[in-house]
């Protein structure tokens, strides 16, 4: 079954991220949010959208990983490649629930 496909305007997306940092950052002390849950629960991205199949096996990813990855990339854009966003989604979930 095809889904219709959606379209993100990277223009927007950028928008929103910085909409989102600046409202965290309004709040955050010392311009820094502090993780105290390192490790979670993470679905593979192969099968993450495969939602007519029964749930795969779950696998325990951890944020300071993720942010390790993110920060290689920040600091030499060489290394930069597309999963980068999902590391970068990983972090932005843990900041995301911290400040829920």
């Amino acid at each position: 079954m095809n889904e219709p496909e959606l379209r993100i305007p990277l223009e927007r997306l950028r928008e929103a991220l910085d909409v989102l940092v600046r409202h965290v950052a309004a709040s955050a002390p010392a311009g820094g949010i502090a993780i105290d849950q390192d490790a979670f629960w993470s679905v593979p991205v192969a099968s993450m959208a495969d939602v007519y199949s029964d749930p795969p096996e779950l696998t325990i990813g951890m944020v300071s990983e993720s942010w390790s990855q993110v920060e290689e990339m920040i600091d030499d854009e060489e290394k930069v490649i597309g999963y980068g966003l999902v590391w970068l989604a990983d972090v932005l979930r843990a900041i995301g629930s911290k400040v829920v």
